[in-house]
């Protein structure tokens, strides 16, 4: 059976129940209508009848009257003509006949209609009627009697058939109202049975399919149905049916790629954690559980207590995750944390990637902490020699630019203009070694943590002014033109006058040597909250996008740099400007470069 089929059945029992009222009604209207028909049909013409008869048999007197009186022929005349009608309707009212008792009043109305009328017509040959009227009354006061009897017993009759008739009406309609109540109640019913029924088969497609999205391949839709319904039930356990079979043909190689995936991350030197979003540890490889003392089954609670720097580095991982910026990559090894292990401290350098569901959301992270212990040791060689070989050049590089110096000056003797050439020659790469060996020192003061600040307020344009002095020499060299762009009333900085007079330094020299002749740099400065920002344009090529983020890296040259110099000014003004609590950054058009950094400003007096 169709679905429509069964929606019109389900239907059906109100139809049947406003159709029986519709018939119950019709039979009430058709009775009562009967009963109306027969009241008329049996008493009204008779009352009728009797009223005429009445009205007639008093005309005939008055008639009688008139020519008793000495109009003869005008009475004569009323008598002829009432005569007759008097007659038509006893005659009818003869054929009429419906009441007990009604025929035995008829025929004493029509024994005093003949009497009275066999009265008046002796009478109305009679010359002189003065003194014979009254003879013929008492027969004409029989005839209205016997014609009141006939119209009292119609009118009772009516009366009585309407009060059986308001009673019949009564009746019906309290039968109407009831059955059609019943049976709207008993239609309802049965219409919601049906209506169930029919419904019930989208229940079971409902609870099968949302088990099945749950990912319950075993659950079928049992619907016993032909319509469509049962087609779709069937369909749908078709489709479970394939999906059981793809899951179980590739649940073991799905099983086999999980664990080979798990040795894999378990054979990890370092140490791995899957933590999900809600924070809860679902895995640790080998390495954490020996280096980090933590495990799965104890979560990260273990953790907080053992080693709780890692704990808040997980946790700073698990939220850059969740919060949708993707993965997570160091910047450097200062962000390494130290493990204390039995072998000695260790230091772990973390990362973070996302892990994504077949939806493509993501539930959870995927954290490891490299090793960069002897990395970060080989680092700390390396600082101390450069910082080794950097003081112990400074001295002998000193009297060297001394002796230079001297032979430039002319204090040992005349030069020849070849000899004044080379000597020249010397005293700038003097002067360029100088400048590198002062980079590699401050490199190793800031790598051992001995950079000191003496902070004290400072007018930034005033900063300004003494860097420009500084590189004066450098960019007419150059054919630089040095301009600031302050603009009044700018407030004043809380800074280390030396420190970040070494920050202008670096930028500036940087943006003169990478400028093109005769070109401009320009620095301005601008209120942001409670900082300064310094910007430090040029008209250079610009440094291309991939190398943006690296520009601030030791011993980092972006490709057509300029030779000379170690690559560390702007790592240097980069760590100075940390240390302020600042931060720096770049912004680069082609051409033109814009490097920045802040400072905070000095705290205003009330």
């Amino acid at each position: 059976m169709r679905m429509r089929t069964k929606l019109v059945l389900a239907q059906l029992p109100l139809v049947i129940a406003l159709g029986l009222t519709i018939v119950i009604g019709s039979f009430v209207t058709v009775d009562l209508g009967r009963g109306s028909q027969t009241i008329l049909r049996d008493n009204y013409r008779s009352v009728l009848g009797a009223e005429r008869m009445k009205e007639a048999a008093e005309r005939v007197d008055s008639g009688l009257a008139f020519a008793s009186l000495g109009r003869h022929a005008q009475g004569l005349e009323q008598i002829t003509e009432q005569e007759p009608r008097f007659e038509a309707e006893l005659a009818a009212q003869e054929a009429n006949i419906t009441e007990a008792g009604e025929r035995e009043a008829t025929v004493r109305l029509r024994a005093a209609w003949t009497a009275y009328r066999a009265s008046v017509d002796e009478l109305v040959h009679v010359e002189d009627l003065h003194d014979r009227y009254f003879d013929a009354l008492p027969k004409f006061l029989a005839v209205k009697a016997a014609a009141d009897t006939v119209l009292a017993l119609n009118q009772d009759a009516m009366s009585a058939k309407s009060d059986r008739a308001g009673e019949l009406a009564n009746r019906s309609n309290t039968w109407l109202i009831t059955i059609s109540l019943l049976g709207l109640v008993v239609a309802i019913v049965a219409s919601s049975i049906i209506t169930t029924r029919v419904l019930r088969p989208l229940s079971v497609l409902g609870q099968t399919a949302r088990r099945l999205g749950e990912g319950d391949l075993v659950v079928r839709a049992r619907v016993d149905s032909g319509d469509e319904i049962g087609e779709v039930a069937r369909e749908l356990n078709t489709m479970a049916e394939h999906l059981q079979k793809y899951r179980d043909s590739s649940l073991g190689d799905l099983l086999e790629a999980q664990l080979a995936a798990q040795a894999t991350i378990d054979s990890l030197p370092d140490p791995v954690l899957v933590v999900a979003l809600d924070g809860a540890l679902r895995h640790a490889n080998d390495a954490a559980e020996t280096v980090l003392k933590t495990h799965a089954e104890q979560g990260l609670n273990g953790m907080a207590t053992a080693e709780p720097e890692v704990r808040a580095v997980v946790e700073k991982l698990r939220l850059h995750v969740a919060g949708g910026h993707g993965a997570y990559v160091p910047k450097g090894l200062d962000e390494a944390v130290r493990v204390v292990a039995s072998e000695g401290d260790r230091l772990l350098l973390p990362r973070a990637a996302p892990m994504y569901a077949e939806e493509g959301n993501v539930v959870g992270v995927t954290i490891v902490f490299q090793d960069v212990t002897r990395l970060h040791r080989f680092e700390e060689l390396r600082n101390d020699l450069v910082a080794t070989v950097a003081h112990e050049f400074r001295t002998p590089l000193t009297s060297l630019r001394m002796a230079v110096h001297m032979l430039a000056e002319e204090i040992v003797g005349p030069l020849t203009t070849k000899q004044a050439e080379l000597v020249f020659a010397a005293r700038e790469e003097c002067d360029r070694l100088q400048s590198i060996v002062d980079e590699l020192l401050d490199l190793s003061r800031i790598e051992a943590d001995r950079v000191e600040l003496h902070k004290s307020e400072q007018d930034p344009e005033e900063l300004v002014s003494t860097a420009f002095e500084a590189q004066h020499s450098a960019a007419t060299t150059k054919h630089v033109t040095l301009r600031s762009q302050l603009l009044p009333g700018m407030p004043k900085v809380e800074v280390d006058r030396e420190r970040i007079g070494l920050v202008f330094a670096n930028i500036i020299s940087n943006a003169i040597h990478h400028g093109p002749a005769n070109s401009t740099v320009t620095v301005r400065a601008k209120s942001v909250g409670d900082h300064v920002r310094f910007e430090v344009s040029d008209e250079g090529p610009g440094v291309p996008p991939e190398f943006r983020e690296a520009i601030f890296d030791k011993y980092m040259r972006a490709p057509g740099a300029a030779t000379g110099g170690a690559g560390l000014g702007l790592f240097i003004a980069r760590e100075n400007v940390r240390a302020h609590g600042g931060e720096i950054g770049i912004s680069s058009e082609q051409p033109g470069t814009t490097i920045w950094f802040t400072v905070k400003a000095a705290a205003q007096a009330p």
